[in-house]
């Protein structure tokens, strides 16, 4: 059993368990996206009394957050406990983009040292990237109504127009990311 869980999961099988869990959630008429749940937190923390946005009962949400304490765990389960380490099978030409790049050991870790590694973080640069992404990520989330989870899996699951436009934008914006900015920030 601990064979079949720790190697990638086909579409197949993944894709009616997104499905199933799609059709529970329509059924008791909620929705799934990890971003409302910053919103909830914010209520939690009071933000409602100068912040009508935030002014909602967030009692009504807790079920969500109960999702990312899941993923949380999750995470930090399948990370140290049901990972093996391995190389990433990278395409060579993107492997020497990167090192052209600076990035060196490209494909021996998920998250490259150069951008994630504690020392890393705390220059000036990436310190810059991170608050500055962070503030894209956020004014992004709101402006398009919800985050990449919840307009891909939710949005378009429910048949709902503006989440297949987004979710169109989000892999423009990807694109314009990797092709046009990365070389520019890291280059």
């Amino acid at each position: 059993m601990i064979d079949y869980i720790l190697q990638p999961w086909p579409w197949y099988v993944t894709g009616p368990l997104i499905a199933l869990v799609m059709f529970t959630l329509i059924y008791f008429g909620k929705t799934f996206g990890m971003s409302s749940n910053l919103r909830t937190f914010c209520a939690i923390g009071g933000a409602g009394k100068k912040v009508s946005f935030f002014n909602i009962n967030w009692r009504d949400y807790k079920w969500n957050l109960i999702v990312v304490l899941g993923a949380v765990i999750g995470g930090f389960i399948a990370q140290f406990y049901l990972s093996e380490p391995t190389n990433i099978d990278l395409n060579p030409k993107t492997i020497e983009s990167l090192n052209a790049l600076g990035f060196n050991n490209v494909g021996k870790s998920l998250l490259p040292p150069e951008l994630y590694s504690l020392d890393s973080i705390f220059t000036i640069k990436n310190l810059a990237i991170l608050i500055f992404g962070g503030f894209l990520v956020g004014f992004g989330t709101r402006y398009a109504g919800g985050c990449t989870s919840g307009h891909a899996i939710t949005g378009i699951s429910s048949l709902q127009l503006p989440s297949l436009i987004a979710v169109i934008g989000f892999f423009i914006g990807g694109l314009v990311m990797i092709h046009l900015l990365f070389p520019l920030i890291f280059g």
